[in-house]
């Protein structure tokens, strides 16, 4: 019985080109570290996160060492309201009560870490959960935010004050992929928790890795230099031009920015913010030319 071809050549040839597109990406990112922020939107579809864990495996198949740092914005607030604890966002950080520091530690090292690290795993044995607070990974520090030049407090909310990336390069040495939750303990307060921003954690992880690129997932196609003209997005822009722009930018893409702005200033080559609604966004901007979103560089 004679098999009857049902590929279209010029399917096949479109997804040829594609392949041949990523070679210089690939050899590029070979063996280098890229630390990846997921959250917002692309955790709470069910698709998205399948297609993200997908990307990430990906990459740590190709020979990229991919290290992951989430935080969990939404399932927080979601489990916040169930357990009627008040919760507020002041300058784009959400205000932390000793009450839900408890919360947000359980939602992001006891239920969003695993699932994650479930979904990457459905592809091979690859991925390993880690928290901000094993093995000194993070050391935090309170802080508050400032808003029309008056100090504000978050409560247990802090900065990423030290990084001993030492357990994280163990991990990849050893071939793994690492899943890190956004909590860090305070330097200042043994025995307590502070709840970083994940933007901060990434990028402050990134420039301890000497990683070769921060991809941020957010839930815009990107910075928009003059918001809400859609017009405006910008797709690549320097160091300086962002200091530009900061404080003409919404509260809620401050900590993202400024996150990318981190990185490159302190030895990572390139930053990014993409769209994490769009399926497989991480491979479109590691692996083509036109990249998605935003980038940053030095």
């Amino acid at each position: 019985m004679t098999d009857i071809q049902d590929t279209d050549p010029a399917e096949a040839s479109a997804k040829a080109a594609t392949l041949v597109e990523s070679l210089p990406w690939l050899r590029r990112f070979r063996d280098q570290i890229v630390v990846i922020k997921y959250g917002g939107n692309a955790m709470v579809s069910e698709e998205l996160q399948d297609a993200f864990a997908a990307d990430i495996a990906y990459l740590n198949y190709v020979g990229a060492k991919p290290v992951v740092v989430h935080g969990g914005g939404p399932q927080i607030s979601n489990m916040l309201d169930r357990l009627a604890i008040p919760s507020e966002f002041k300058g784009g950080y959400r205000v932390t009560s000793t009450e839900a520091i408890s919360v947000v530690r359980m939602v992001l090292t006891g239920q969003i870490n695993p699932q994650l690290v479930a979904k990457i795993n459905a592809h091979g044995p690859l991925a390993t959960g880690l928290s901000g607070e094993d093995a000194g990974l993070f050391g935090g520090r309170r802080r508050g935010v400032v808003i029309d030049g008056v100090e504000h407090d978050l409560g247990r909310v802090g900065d990423v004050a030290e990084v001993d990336p030492q357990p994280i390069l163990d991990h990849l040495a050893a071939g793994r992929i690492p899943v890190v939750s956004s909590i860090a303990p305070d330097l200042d307060n043994p025995g307590h928790s502070l709840n970083v921003n994940a933007d901060a954690a990434a990028a402050a992880l990134a420039v301890a890795l000497k990683a070769t690129k921060l991809v941020v997932l957010t839930d815009v196609p990107g910075l928009y230099a003059d918001w809400p003209n859609r017009e405006s997005l910008v797709s690549h822009l320097t160091s300086t031009e962002l200091r530009e722009l900061m404080p003409r930018l919404e509260s809620g893409m401050i900590p993202k920015m400024q996150a990318c702005l981190d990185a490159v200033t302190g030895g990572v080559e390139t930053a990014a913010i993409i769209d994490g609604r769009v399926p497989h966004s991480v491979l479109v901007e590691i692996f083509t030319t036109k990249g998605i979103g935003t980038e940053v560089v030095a």
